[in-house]
């Protein structure tokens, strides 16, 4: 196996994810994690795979047009801007939910009983709007590409949509989840070009996880 190029997330999960890829022998075993999360492209000479560290909703777009075969990034992410790639493995780290969440002073515990035109704020508009629309509640959507949970203590928004994974943040700022939208993990993704050209290598490769996240699982 070698000479795949891999868009890895960086932050929390990266770490987590490179442990899983070196179990399956895709990332040479005595690669330093400290050293390699310095650099933005790098090349394990003992596999010959290459490496690029990217923010988690940026991996999708690397693997889409070509500049890496493979990437790891979360459901989320793959549900909120339906690139062009082929979902290969999940490997059932980086759990969280995206939710529904209101201020707990609105005495609100439904989701039916949100009032039309309501402001969301959210980083994941596509997702929301398809939400709401199934629903059948209009609301408008305010985009924030982070601190969601901000917007409605200073008026932004009425409510969120937002990830979480333990909730903490969400009681910090006395929100209340009131929906749950989808779960999510992190995935192994391939773009339409390299799943044909490199077949082989990837098809290990995603035989190796699952049997590694198998294993975890046991």
């Amino acid at each position: 196996m070698g000479d795949i190029i891999t868009a890895l997330p960086k932050g929390r999960l990266l770490k987590v994810v490179v442990d899983i890829l070196k179990k399956a022998d895709f990332i040479s075993k005595d690669l330093d994690i400290e050293e390699m999360s310095r650099q933005l492209v790098f090349t394990d000479e003992k596999t010959g795979n290459s490496f690029l560290l990217a923010k988690p909703k940026d991996v999708p777009v690397y693997v889409e047009h070509g500049a890496a075969d493979i990437g790891v990034t979360g459901k989320d992410v793959i549900l909120e801007h339906d690139r062009r790639l082929y979902e290969l493995a999940d490997l059932k780290v980086g759990w969280c939910k995206l939710v529904v969440a209101v201020p707990e002073a609105k005495g609100i515990t439904r989701v039916e009983d949100i009032p039309e035109h309501s402001r969301v704020a959210t980083s994941f508009p596509t997702i929301t709007r398809e939400f709401f629309q199934k629903m059948g509640i209009q609301v408008d959507i305010i985009y924030l590409n982070g601190s969601v949970e901000l917007a409605p203590l200073i008026d932004l928004a009425d409510l969120i949509v937002d990830i979480t994974s333990t909730g903490t943040t969400l009681r910090k700022n006395n929100l209340l989840p009131i929906a749950e939208i989808c779960e999510s993990t992190s995935r192994l993704v391939v773009n339409n070009v390299s799943y044909k050209t490199k077949y082989q290598a990837v098809s290990k490769l995603m035989t190796a996880i699952k049997e590694e996240v198998a294993n975890n699982e046991d």
